[in-house]
């Protein structure tokens, strides 16, 4: 299957939306790729969160970048919140939905409508230190616990597991003696996710991937 095709970025931009929990370090490293072109053909129709209060809403209105928080604390169960959920990304018309650290289980509809147009950034080598319970500063920390010595980030496709979606690209970060989980976790961040999560965006952007028999390869 392929994400996309030459017509389709010739005739358009690809319409991102980004998915974030957090402070939004890895949405303002999509925003300044596109800025200084290392992403083409794409543009961010939207961000949303699952927190009123999150500085990533901040990051978009300063980029004039439209934004919706949406969080299941403001429904009464879960299927009313996904239903909301899958209804706000559906009025984006998106091309390709990116969780940039967003700590919310996906409505299995929506990974099922938008099979191989999700796309997430993982913070090690998938399949180390990925999976239930791995997110976060707990991911560094395991890898801390476990002596490793090299980590990393890996960017791949959202399907209805946890971190078990095919691959696009990988990045390897040294750990070094000394390191914290805080350390380490902005090590990664800066040598790896920043790097890797703008150059994934790129390829699908201007039809470099395709994804065959369940594993990714570029065009």
């Amino acid at each position: 299957m392929l994400i996309s095709d030459d017509t389709t970025t010739k005739s358009r931009k690809l319409r991102i939306l980004v998915c974030v929990s957090g402070g939004g370090t890895n949405l303002q490293a999509i925003i300044d790729g596109i800025g200084d072109g290392r992403i083409t053909n794409a543009e961010i129709v939207c961000v949303i969160s699952n927190n009123k209060k999150n500085y990533a809403l901040i990051r978009a209105e300063e980029n004039g970048i439209p934004s919706l928080s949406i969080s299941p604390k403001d429904y009464a169960d879960r299927e009313q919140f996904n239903q909301a959920f899958l209804d706000a990304v559906n009025g984006m018309q998106p091309d390709l939905i990116v969780l940039a650290g967003f700590l919310v289980v996906l409505p299995e509809e929506m990974t099922v409508q938008y099979r191989n147009r999700i796309i997430n950034i993982h913070p090690s080598l998938i399949p180390s230190f990925c999976g239930k319970g791995y997110y976060g500063l707990k991911v560094h920390e395991k890898v801390l616990e476990r002596g490793v010595k090299v980590t990393g980030a890996t960017v791949h496709f959202v399907d209805e597991g946890t971190d078990t979606g095919p691959i696009i690209l990988q990045k390897a970060v040294e750990v070094e003696d000394g390191d914290t989980p805080e350390i380490l976790q902005k090590r990664v961040m800066e040598q790896a996710e920043w790097v890797i999560l703008p150059e994934a965006i790129h390829m699908i952007a201007n039809g470099k991937v395709a994804v065959e028999d369940g594993k990714c390869r570029r065009k």
